[in-house]
């Protein structure tokens, strides 16, 4: 697993963490408090959903925290003439068919948006190739030949 990060992708881990920690679980720990001074908990479902809630906040705090103590902050791709760790890289298929795709650390994934694991078989395929290169993705539902269009450390405009 890659450990680097963007610098927002860092911040963004971080305020998450903060919020857990100071805001969310202090409210449930407040809410199991009270649900606890009810009396009868094997019945009280305020009191079990927050202790269930509290484990899963305790869990996420502690996958956080070992991850924030690892990462790195990668520099941001000045002028990319090579994919790399934050470059946004557009490829064509065969048919004509084009994607855009920044290669981002595993905590950054985020498809929807256009952020794919550099430790994918998509992200390792591209790594370090250049602009109109063929290069061949040995994905598990097929593999694919495409050929890079744009490299940028910029977002593409839509």
């Amino acid at each position: 697993m890659t450990d680097l990060i963007s610098a927002a992708g860092l911040k963004k881990l971080e305020d998450e963490y903060h919020y857990l920690w100071r805001v969310e679980r202090p409210k449930i720990c407040q809410g199991v408090s009270d649900a606890a001074a009810e009396g009868d908990r094997s019945e009280n479902a305020e009191y079990i959903y927050g202790k269930k809630r509290l484990r899963e906040i305790d869990h996420k705090l502690k996958h956080l925290g070992a991850r924030l103590k690892v990462l790195k902050v990668a520099a941001p791709p000045a002028n990319p003439g090579v994919v790399s760790f934050g470059c946004w890289v557009g490829y064509e298929d065969e048919v004509g068919n084009a994607r855009c795709y920044q290669l981002v650390g595993p905590d950054e994934i985020n498809v929807t948006e256009g952020r794919i694991s550099i430790d994918s078989p998509v992200g390792q395929a591209l790594l370090h190739k250049k602009l109109d290169d063929e290069v061949f993705i040995k994905r598990p539902n097929g593999d694919l030949t495409v050929y890079i269009t744009s490299i940028s450390a910029m977002p593409p405009k839509i």
